[in-house]
């Protein structure tokens, strides 16, 4: 299967966005055409990747995972991710539940309206991660190639408004002068503490963990997973920046699973 164009590519600001779905994804993409020469025509759909592709006068592109590794030396790049038992839960609540047929890519994997949440998981687990819907796929498949983290920054959305003022920052350095704050675009689930019923045993826990463990010990290693379901408040943590792709000191003890 053909890799993902999931990144997007600002070729005048030389600027690349890793994409995230249910991770401030379409806040971001809201804040990124402002960088545009030309705002789009009111009632343009900027959440679609046809608008990124084909209709920004030639100023974005999207490309894959291992061409975003080829432009990091020339092109800052970033992303966000979200604690991965939310992220989850969002996807399945938005895809499966609230919409009457989930995504094309969904149906194919199986998945189906109003399905029951642990149903839903086995589906993940018994699905060829080459089949999965991007709303699914984990963090670390979209943001990483073998042990190398394409992104140079990558912010957390619990910690967005921190996050978001360091990148700002850190651009403006740059001559890249993004919004100050995200717009509030897509925001659904406004009870942070509903995921306990999701994860009432073990067992659901842990098949969560053998399809998103990467992401947990990758981004989210400095608090427990009791923590996680509960969407505790996290501990104070900058963003994870790396200039080189060798690993750098946050992947240092970790050994990805191959």
């Amino acid at each position: 299967m053909a890799q993902p164009h999931h990144f997007i590519r600002m070729k005048q600001c030389k600027l690349l966005y890793g994409r995230v779905p249910k991770a401030a994804n379409s806040s971001i993409k809201a804040a990124l055409c402002r960088l545009l020469s030309e705002r789009p025509p009111k009632g343009t759909k900027t959440t679609s990747d046809k608008f990124w592709q084909h209709e920004t006068n030639n100023e974005t592109e999207l490309i894959t995972l291992r061409k975003a590794r080829k432009y990091r030396r020339s092109h800052f790049s970033f992303s966000f991710v979200r604690n991965p038992f939310d992220r989850l839960i969002a996807a399945y609540n938005n895809k499966v539940i609230e919409i009457e047929e989930p995504p094309l890519p969904m149906q194919h994997m199986g998945i189906h309206h109003d399905m029951s949440f642990e149903s839903f998981l086995d589906v993940l687990i018994d699905t060829p991660i080459h089949r999965y819907d991007v709303h699914v796929l984990p963090q670390s498949h979209l943001l990483c190639l073998g042990r190398q983290v394409i992104p140079k920054f990558i912010g957390r959305v619990e910690q967005i408004d921190e996050h978001w003022s360091i990148l700002r920052d850190i651009l403006l350095r740059q001559g890249i002068d993004v919004m100050e704050s995200l717009p509030q675009k897509n925001v659904r689930r406004s009870e942070k503490s509903g995921l306990q019923k999701y994860f009432h045993n073990d067992a659901l826990i842990d098949k969560v963990l053998r399809l998103y463990g990467d992401d947990v010990n990758l981004f989210y290693n400095d608090t427990s997973i009791d923590n996680l379901i509960n969407n505790s408040p996290l501990p104070h943590i900058t963003p994870l920046q790396s200039r080189s792709l060798k690993l750098s000191s946050w992947l240092r003890t970790y050994v990805f699973d191959s």
